[in-house]
């Protein structure tokens, strides 16, 4: 994997709002700074869901390494980076952290310990992807593109807001739905399929699988194991334009389909 951004759906209201919804790829310690920005709707790649030895595989083939080895010093960011050979020598220290870690997740695995335990001692060096919906973007890009930022943080935030710029949203008229990861084929499904279909594929967070194999029933079946289970944050990525241009929850000028759902028994 790399750092990636890329638009999966760009839609505009009457009003003018813009709903925005991208697939992002960056390293899993920044996850909770990107996790800070609370009119984000997202869903995020699970360690916790994935074999232990496909997580191994990940780590050893294409691990994660700083973005920028910045020379230490007082305050959050550094100013400087290091020299050449002192950053190779960073990067090997960083490796054989890794391969610790490794070494230790296979001993806790043999050991018979779940891979909601394991997977953990690997995060440092995993690339994460997260399907992130909103229609305010202005503070996280003024926070995460700045200087001051973590600069792996920063790294994937520029990506983002070029894809965002790179990208023309598509008007939604009023009753109509913005539905991430519908394909231009299925665009004829009945509007409250393509809506569960969109909602469950946003809850599996990989948008590579639905490009090549693509299974409705499947999806309508996890649809409804996420509705009986509570699980409700992948349906605030389809969403509908609202009336007026107040918020609701965290979307301005949109509703969410998890207002639907949370209505029902």
């Amino acid at each position: 994997m790399a750092y990636l951004a890329r638009v999966l759906l760009d839609s505009v209201s009457e009003a003018g709002i813009r709903l925005t919804t991208m697939e992002v790829t960056f390293p899993r310690f920044v996850l909770a700074e990107f996790n800070t920005h609370r009119q984000f709707s997202r869903n995020s790649a699970s360690s916790r869901a994935i074999p232990t030895a496909k997580i191994i595989e990940r780590v050893e083939h294409d691990p994660v390494t700083p973005f920028e080895w910045g020379r230490n010093e007082k305050g959050m960011s550094a100013s400087e980076v290091l020299a050449e050979e002192e950053e190779e020598n960073a990067r090997i220290a960083w490796l054989a952290a890794r391969d610790c870690a490794v070494t230790q997740a296979r001993k806790l695995h043999e050991l018979g310990v779940h891979k909601q335990v394991v997977n953990r001692l690997l995060e440092p060096f995993l690339w994460h992807t997260v399907i992130v919906t909103a229609t305010e973007w202005e503070n996280f890009f003024e926070l995460r593109c700045s200087r001051n930022a973590q600069p792996e943080i920063r790294e994937a935030a520029l990506r983002m807001r070029e894809a965002m710029n790179g990208s023309t949203p598509s008007l939604v008229r009023l009753g109509q739905w913005h539905t991430p990861l519908i394909q231009p084929d299925e665009l004829s499904l009945d509007g409250e399929v393509r809506k569960r279909v969109s909602a469950a594929r946003c809850a599996r967070v990989s948008y590579l699988t639905h490009e090549g194999s693509r299974e409705i029933e499947k999806d309508l079946e996890l649809y409804e194991r996420l509705k009986h289970d509570r699980h409700l944050s992948p349906f605030e990525h389809v969403a509908s334009p609202a009336v007026d241009k107040l918020f609701h929850a965290n979307f301005r000028g949109w509703i969410q389909m998890r207002r639907e759902i949370e209505s029902t028994p």
